[in-house]
């Protein structure tokens, strides 16, 4: 099955020291892109928690919210920073003797100072932390997972109509293809007629000649055989998938637009201009889709 990269998903969780939000949305991207906002306190655990989102999310835009919320006592300390106080200390002395400044230094003023008095969290286990944050993490990537499958599944229904659509162009293509070269004799000959008259038999042999270059030129055989193929291949990919396939279908649906264009140069002729005009639309919008699959 293939898979939309755009999604949501959201999970709460308690270890009984901390509550545990984590919120995950992905939009479209070239490659694997996921970034993590949460609490410094926790960075340590960053590379794992994304490597947990990447197992199910391979590809996308990957925004992963982490708040924590400490619902007991017994997850901070507080600690005294005694460099950082001397250092304070000794350079407003030698602040007071350069200017002749007076005033205390005192206990109360120094305890505010930045860094002296410090809340240190407390990550003696940071195994045991990580596991808890891994319970929310999983549990959102696992409904985004979901979201981005249903979003995947309307993409495929909606490409293969459209391929449906292009294979009767083609089809319809195939059958008025021989007609042209007839077609072009015929007002070959017409043209001839014109411009000298009925009197003079016709060169049957110069117009067959011409005929046959034309149609030379024209044949669009191939052409129509490999978007046929390209189709049949992108149809049996999005039937088949298991795995990140969008570059493929991106290259693939490239490919299409491709042959339809070397078949409109080459075609000569209005009705086929017409249905390549509206399979390139339908390359179009298959290949917006596809922009949008993991």
């Amino acid at each position: 099955m293939i898979k939309s990269m755009t999604g949501f998903g959201r999970s709460e969780y308690s270890d009984g020291k901390r509550s545990i939000i984590v919120e995950i949305k992905s939009v479209n991207h070239r490659y694997s892109d996921i970034s993590i906002k949460m609490p410094r306190r926790y960075s340590f655990a960053e590379d794992r928690l994304k490597a947990s989102v990447k197992d199910i999310a391979r590809r996308g835009k990957i925004d992963v919210s982490i708040m924590v919320e400490n619902i007991t006592e017994d997850d901070t300390n507080i600690r005294l920073n005694t460099m950082a106080a001397k250092q304070y200390y000794d350079n407003l002395q030698e602040l007071q003797k350069n200017f002749k400044l007076g005033g205390d230094i005192t206990l109360q003023f120094l305890a505010t100072l930045p860094d002296v008095l410090k809340s240190v969290p407390d990550l003696d286990d940071e195994e045991a932390i990580y596991k808890s944050l891994q319970i929310p993490v999983l549990e959102a990537a696992k409904k985004l997972n979901e979201m981005r499958i249903l979003e995947g599944a309307k993409l495929a229904d909606d490409i293969i109509v459209r391929g449906d659509y292009i294979r009767a162009q083609v089809t319809e293509i195939e059958k008025r293809s021989p007609e042209v070269t007839t077609c072009y004799a015929e007002k070959l000959k017409e043209r001839i007629k014109e411009l000298i008259g009925n009197n003079i038999a016709l060169p049957e042999d110069r117009i067959l000649v011409e005929a046959a270059i034309f149609a030379d030129k024209c044949n669009i055989t191939e052409e129509l055989v490999r978007l046929n193929s390209h189709i049949i291949q992108l149809n049996s990919i999005i039937s088949k998938s298991n795995q990140p396939d969008g570059k493929k279908l991106d290259f693939l649906v490239q490919e299409m637009n491709r042959e339809a264009n070397t078949i409109g140069s080459k075609a000569n002729d209005i009705e086929i201009t017409n249905r390549v005009l509206e399979i390139k639309s339908e390359i179009e919008k298959i290949r917006e889709q596809v922009q949008n699959i993991e």
